[in-house]
């Protein structure tokens, strides 16, 4: 499938318009209790991004949300002072960000653009990058780690959720083994078998090579690490940890 990106906008798209947890905009209240400084931000499922993560202050940092749209990381960020721009493949994800952003009546630069591709900034243009986990939907991940290096100003922060390719070894039920990494349907259909592209999207597997020594491999120092699990399912209910977030800068 040479344009699997494309293919997962579409498939994104679909998601929002059923529900999706990742495509809900934050409410009203939230967005003013953000402004108060009462917030939660999540990289991956479940676990708050910690404090010492952010920038002190966050009022007037440049911050990408890079395949971060949705409506819920930006509008907090922009609440708490950021100066922000969001950046995603789908539609109806930066949908949401309008929706929000006019709602609250603040600006927010919407870019829509595949990160598969050389990202529309200048060098040195942000001080800090989030992306909740979403480099499971391209097969390349190095690029991204410099681009995003590329982008950002000495000393910026790269926030970012892993999925550290554990899901992809199970069924549906999460009861049997399914199939050995990595998981690349570009290279391997027969995974479309239990996980047809069409309810799925195309999704890809990485390894903590190509995850966090790419980033350090791009440049970046590693600061700081945490686990995550899923939001419900067996593997949660074992409490095994299927995602990572990382906290890097630009040295």
């Amino acid at each position: 499938m040479k344009d699997y990106t494309d293919y997962n906008a579409k498939i994104i798209d679909g998601w929002v318009n059923e529900g999706w947890e990742w495509g809900k905009p934050v409410s009203h209240e939230e967005y003013m209790a953000a402004t108060k400084g009462d917030f939660k931000l999540v990289l991956t499922p479940n676990v708050a991004i910690p404090d010492d993560w952010y920038p002190n202050p966050i009022k007037g940092q440049k911050i990408l949300g890079l395949a971060s749209g949705g409506g819920q990381q930006m509008p907090i960020l922009t609440a708490l002072g950021g100066i922000c721009t969001v950046f995603d493949y789908s539609q109806k994800q930066l949908d949401a960000e309008k929706l929000v952003a006019e709602r609250e009546g603040y600006q927010i630069d919407i870019v829509r653009g595949d990160m598969t591709k050389d990202l529309p900034f200048g060098d040195n243009s942000f001080d800090m990058i989030i992306q909740p986990v979403a480099n499971c939907y391209i097969e390349d991940v190095q690029h991204v780690w410099e681009e995003s290096y590329r982008i950002l100003k000495p000393g910026g922060r790269l926030l970012v959720g892993l999925d550290n390719g554990v899901n992809y070894i199970f069924d549906k039920t999460e009861t049997k083994l399914y199939h050995s990494l990595p998981y690349n349907p570009l290279k391997d259909p027969s995974v479309n078998e239990e996980f047809p592209p069409e309810e799925e999207g195309v999704q890809f597997s990485h390894t903590l090579n190509e995850q966090l020594r790419g980033q350090i491999k791009a440049g970046f120092q590693i600061v700081d690490l945490y686990e995550d699990t899923n939001s419900e399912g067996k593997l949660h209910d074992y409490n095994v940890p299927t995602f990572w977030a990382s906290y890097a800068i630009k040295k």
